[in-house]
């Protein structure tokens, strides 16, 4: 915390009306705390910054902008005092997250990421027609309150810009945080409202591709990546409506008149998202609870199977490590993920320290690709439940939700390989072929996980069809939302060439299932094509 916070621990009343009840958080400059209003008995957010330097500057612009500020979307600020040390503001407490914590959490949908940057947008109409410019909007800088709906407040106005005020900052320094200044600021020009236009556009474009558009290793490359413009959605989530990639394409515009005004892409992006007239929806998008509550399955499934399988825990333990990491998973996604991949290492380590430390390593970076989408990351567990039934075609669709092209592949090439290895240890016959399994692969007792990779491979290369069978199914998972964009004759087209990939590649597979899929995918492709369009 910064040295305003300890000073007001177990302190009694601030300006002889505010008590301080706990802190909510802390920057460079001063800190807010939840403190009770004893004159009307309101909680509020009160900030609470050091009277010396910018820091105290920048808050009395903050009172005197949120001052003149009363709108839905804009945080209310309530009063401004000051003593002979500090500078207070109280605002209207409001739980919940920034839009920056949502988004690591993985708690924002497309539906909701669009809804909270129309709003935004909503209060920077209301602050533009007061002559205030924002100048650091970010999703550090968007609270999303707690609740059923989508409600956002605008928050720290500190870097704000009055029509009638001088500028804080000294000539050069462009104020704000690099990953969301617009190029033209970047190149010394004034922020004006375009400038604010360009910052909902980066978030809206992180929100809805699953990464940010510039970010790069150092500030000057970031720089650089921000002056050559962000690539269109249209590359990125060709699924998504036209209309809506083409508002996020005018928010990013190099040229700020080029750029929608706040008002206009406030009601643009509403009428980009809303579905039309008789239709329901626009997509077969997984509810938010059905979203956490299968997580939370795949997640349980996946830790009380290995635990009940894999020679070393006690077997009252399976239950047990089931529910953990399925408790931890709907409460934390990342962390249930970490969880439940950590299980099997004991287990595995019982039978091999190469096998097991191989293991880890992959674990870990299953982790780092999926960090963005926690909660499809187990998608691939459905391998060895579909297997089977013979619906291992039907991973591709499975894997559809993911947003990322590069997981969407890989969750459906590694839930093929899983079916595999979950066959293998059963001793069941492999899927596709029906081939008998191994009854050993040779990696008891390694201690190298170097030589268990290469064993591990080798057993996989004497079944070509799994890995065949494995690539189609990634190329399918990588280019669904490719073939939907295109309609019906792009869903065809998809299911022709799962049927030739599948069938054709791997004579030895039976057909029939995988017909079954490759046609059951197409159509489904097919209403969705509808229901986008």
């Amino acid at each position: 915390m910064s040295n305003a916070a300890p000073a007001f621990e177990g302190a009694g009343l601030v300006l002889n009306r505010y008590r301080p009840l706990r802190p909510l958080g802390s920057g460079g400059s001063g800190s807010v705390w939840l403190a009770r209003d004893e004159q009307t008995g309101l909680d509020v957010a009160l900030k609470i910054v050091a009277r010396e330097g910018k820091a105290a500057a920048r808050a009395e612009r903050e009172a005197a902008a949120a001052a003149r500020l009363r709108h839905p979307s804009c945080l209310r600020a309530y009063a401004f005092a000051r003593d002979s040390r500090h500078v207070y503001i109280a605002y209207e407490f409001v739980p919940g997250q920034t839009f920056r914590e949502a988004l690591r959490a993985g708690d924002l949908n497309d539906a909701a990421a669009i809804d909270a940057c129309a709003q935004i947008c909503d209060g920077l109409a209301h602050a533009h027609a007061a002559g205030i410019l924002h100048r650091d909007v970010k999703p550090s800088n968007v609270l999303l309150a707690d609740g059923d709906r989508v409600s956002v407040r605008l928050l720290d106005f500190g870097l704000a810009r009055m029509a009638e005020a001088e500028t804080l900052t000294a000539q050069g320094d462009v104020p704000g945080t690099l990953a969301y200044i617009a190029p033209e600021r970047l190149a010394g020009e004034d922020a004006s409202e375009a400038s604010d236009i360009w910052a909902v556009g980066v978030m809206l474009w992180e929100s809805l591709a699953g990464r940010h558009p510039f970010w790069q290793t150092s500030m000057l490359d970031t720089a650089r990546s921000i002056e050559q413009g962000a690539e269109s959605l249209a590359e990125l989530r060709p699924d998504l409506p036209k209309g809506l990639i083409q508002l996020v394409d005018r928010a990013l515009s190099l040229t700020p008149a080029r750029r929608p005004s706040a008002a206009e892409l406030a009601h643009s992006l509403r009428g980009a998202a809303a579905p039309r007239r008789k239709q329901k929806s626009r997509s077969l998008a997984v509810p938010e609870q059905a979203s956490r509550a299968g997580a939370a399955v795949l997640a349980g499934a996946f830790a009380g199977w290995t635990a009940a399988e894999l020679p070393f825990y006690p077997s009252s333990w399976a239950f047990a490590c089931a529910i953990g990491a399925a408790s931890v998973t709907a409460l934390r996604p990342r962390l249930g993920l970490a969880v439940a991949l950590a299980v099997p290492v004991l287990p595995l380590g019982n039978v091999s320290l190469g096998l097991a430390v191989l293991y880890a390593a992959l674990a870990a970076a299953w982790i780092v690709l999926s960090w963005r989408e926690p909660r499809g990351a187990l998608l691939f567990a459905l391998g060895p439940a579909l297997a089977p039934l013979a619906a291992l075609g039907l991973v591709p669709l499975a894997a559809s939700g993911l947003r990322s092209g590069p997981r969407r592949a890989a969750q459906a090439a590694v839930a093929v390989l899983a079916a595999g290895l979950v066959a293998g240890l059963r001793g069941a016959a492999l899927p596709f072929t029906g081939a008998r399994p191994p009854l050993g692969i040779g990696v008891a007792g390694s201690t190298g996980p170097l030589d268990v990779a290469g064993t591990l491979m080798r057993a996989a290369g004497a079944h070509p069809a799994l890995l065949i069978e494995a690539a189609a199914f990634a190329a399918v998972a990588l280019v669904l939302p490719y073939a939907q964009a295109r309609g019906r004759w792009g869903a065809a087209a998809l299911g022709a060439a799962m049927l030739a990939a599948t069938v054709l590649a791997v004579p030895s597979a039976q057909a029939l299932p995988l017909v079954v899929a490759a046609w059951l995918t197409a159509a489904i492709l097919m209403v969705r094509a509808d229901r986008v369009a």
